[in-house]
């Protein structure tokens, strides 16, 4: 389990075929003595198991392994040597849950309709610290089905980070990002047009499924 709160932002080091799976290195600025074989780490949002690490100058790279169906699903078949990933590693009992209960199994690639970086346009634009401008994406859900599990004010998993939706429309919905969370992330390299690993909030999908279930036994 995850919370959505972004610790590193690692690089790919190399992407290696290998018959059904593809072999990625990943270089981060974790500890490589604290990272065990078979841990989960969340990369952009996608739960992958070490299957090799060692230290490096600036920390640890570490080997994952990611299946066909990983590659169809998420944003993972689109990675390159020198792509940019958010990281978080496994929850720990008794650490801070921040964001909120995050599986790290994707639903599916969101796409951005509109990036707003507020406050570049107006007439104070000048005035503006960089540091002090929000941004707000409209993202566009693959799915009608799985936009009835976003709704206002309640949680979302982008990319491994967990955000709070401003407002819905339809299959479209927005998020406003604070500065720190651009400088922190990928985010701020994002851009109309690119997609997200998108994972709904895990309460959300129990109770859409309770829901649907109970529906089906009230007609039977």
């Amino acid at each position: 389990m995850f919370t959505g709160i972004v610790t590193d932002m690692g690089e790919v080091m190399t992407v290696l075929p290998r018959g059904r799976l593809t072999r990625l290195q990943i270089a981060c600025g974790y500890d490589a003595k604290e990272i065990m074989l078979g841990a989960s780490i969340a990369c952009s949002g996608v739960c992958l198991t070490v299957v090799d690490v060692k230290s490096n100058r600036a920390g640890a790279i570490f080997d994952v392994d990611a299946a066909a169906e990983t590659l169809r699903l998420t944003s993972v078949g689109n990675w390159r040597v020198g792509s940019k990933i958010n990281l978080e590693r496994a929850l720990k009992i008794g650490d801070e849950l921040g964001g909120h209960l995050v599986t790290g199994h994707v639903d599916g690639l969101a796409k951005i309709i509109s990036r707003d970086d507020l406050g570049q346009n107006d007439d104070q634009a000048e005035a503006t610290a960089a540091n002090d401008r929000m941004t707000c994406f409209w993202i566009e859900a693959p799915t009608i089905e799985l936009a009835g599990y976003i709704a206002r004010k309640g949680s979302v998993t982008l990319d491994g980070v967990s955000l709070t939706v401003n407002a819905v429309e339809e299959k479209r919905f927005s998020v406003l990002l604070i500065p720190h969370t651009l400088r922190v992330t990928t985010f701020n390299a994002r851009r109309e047009g690119d997609f997200l690993n998108l994972e709904v909030d895990l309460m959300a999908r129990y109770a859409g499924r309770l829901s649907d279930f109970n529906k089906k036994q009230e007609s039977l």
